[in-house]
């Protein structure tokens, strides 16, 4: 029982270095895996080697990811891609089911591109809908918003969840794909309905940011063909998912089709259509391209820090041995370890807001308790967590500023709109993975 005093007053501590001391995640993890480590007695030779081991088999696979995911993300933004997908779908989808329209759009876009890009590249078609339709910001902006945030914490290549499979020991092309099937009714759930409900009992109307704001730099030339754009953002997951078809079945070519659709392989076959077609393809000089997508690698570093540290806090947890003292335990509970990730998931979100560094925390957390047990594959923990890391986002979340300052709120209308938006689609994951984890036992 020691072992899980002193885990839990590590955590605490990993907790006050970021929060109170103002220490860098990267700096706080480390120092707590040092901490845990010598406190349950390992020699201080063998706490240096499991973090080193740690830390090396998070980012041995999550960096090559991580990394041609931010590239992609980099060309579809300047080719101006995204905001034509929006305005196809504006159209095709009429006024009236505008809302709609700026879901799919923003779904669709957000696959490849974080977050804070996406929004800032989606956010003006949310003005002009709201300047013409002189409706509440939110009828238009919480779809956008929604399906951004859902897609950047629970589907790879997005650093959440691409490092919650990897230390969970789940597959990344069912995690892509389990992880799409369930940020659907999570976005409908909250950028739809909760959208709607809150929009006629809130009204905001058009910020003055939106007659300064600036768009991000785009290519000055026509925007690319719509087929391009889609095949573009669906391009990987069909690759990876052919893969997963082709590894179950008997097929002619299995051994090329699994090759091609490895993650590593889909994700640079992307990246290469990217930079042929919507880099150079758009006037980019070679030079331009590659720095272009030097740039975009550039605010990696921080992420990819962060994933190796949540990697070193794990290995600690195994092998000093509280990590499989806790799956016995967790076993022989009558709580569900779905419940389990996803609470401690939501307790890091709410503690120190970033879904990117709580997800990967709780995973490193939870990776040595819930591994191995019996009827819970490692994909269903890995959804339940990233639903729970998305949950809470409040006044020590950069994304909440974001929203408040580009929607022209007060904080306590960003808690009512934004914040509680973020709540019902965490639910709403939370309650799919269970009825589907019911349905599969």
């Amino acid at each position: 029982m020691h072992l899980i005093v002193l885990t839990v007053a590590c955590i605490a501590l990993l907790l006050i270095l970021i929060l109170v001391v103002k220490l860098h995640a990267f700096l706080a993890l480390l120092l707590s895996s040092m901490v845990l480590g010598l406190a349950a007695g390992m020699p201080p030779d063998k706490v240096l080697k499991s973090i080193q081991s740690g830390f090396g088999d998070a980012l041995g696979f999550i960096a090559v990811v991580v990394g041609l995911g931010a590239m992609i993300g980099c060309y579809l933004e300047y080719s101006g891609g995204g905001r034509a997908l929006a305005d196809w779908l504006l159209a095709r989808f009429g006024r009236d089911r505008a809302a709609w329209a700026m879901l799919v759009a923003a779904f669709l876009v957000g696959l490849p591109i974080f977050f804070e890009v996406g929004f800032i590249i989606l956010v003006p078609l949310v003005w002009n809908l709201a300047r013409e339709t002189r409706r509440s910001l939110l009828f238009y902006g919480l779809p956008m918003a929604a399906a951004l945030t859902i897609t950047h914490s629970l589907v790879p290549p997005h650093p959440a969840p691409a490092a919650a499979s990897q230390l969970l020991g789940g597959d990344l092309g069912r995690t892509i794909l389990y992880g799409i099937g369930v940020s659907i009714p999570m976005a409908v759930a909250a950028g739809i309905f909760y959208a709607t409900w809150i929009a006629k009992r809130m009204y905001v109307p058009v910020p003055e940011i939106a007659s300064s704001a600036t768009a991000r730099k785009e290519s000055d030339r026509p925007a690319p063909p719509l087929p391009l754009v889609v095949l573009l953002l669906l391009l990987p997951v069909l690759l990876i998912f052919g893969a997963t078809i082709a590894s179950l079945l008997n097929v002619p070519f299995r051994d090329v089709a699994v090759f091609v659709g490895h993650p590593f392989t889909a994700l640079a076959i992307t990246l290469l259509a990217a930079l042929l077609l919507f880099g150079i393809g758009r006037g980019l000089t070679r030079e331009q391209a590659v720095k272009l997508a030097a740039e975009s690698l550039a605010p990696m570093g921080a992420l990819l820090c962060i994933m190796g540290g949540g990697g070193a806090f794990k290995q600690i947890i195994v092998d000093s041995g509280v990590g499989a003292y806790l799956g016995k335990l967790l076993i022989t509970s009558a709580i569900s370890p779905l419940v389990v990730v996803y609470l401690v998931a939501a307790a890091m979100r709410l503690a120190q807001g970033s879904a990117t560094v709580a997800i990967i925390t709780a995973a490193g957390i939870v990776a040595p308790i819930v591994k191995g047990i019996p009827g819970y594959s490692p994909d269903m923990l890995v959804l339940a967590l990233c639903c729970g890391g998305t949950a809470f986002s409040h006044v020590n979340d950069s994304g909440f500023w974001l929203v408040n300052q580009y929607f022209g709120m007060t904080v306590p209308q960003t808690l009512r709109s934004w914040t509680a938006m973020k709540v019902v689609s965490s639910a709403v994951g939370l309650a799919v993975v269970l009825i589907v984890q019911a349905l599969v036992r």
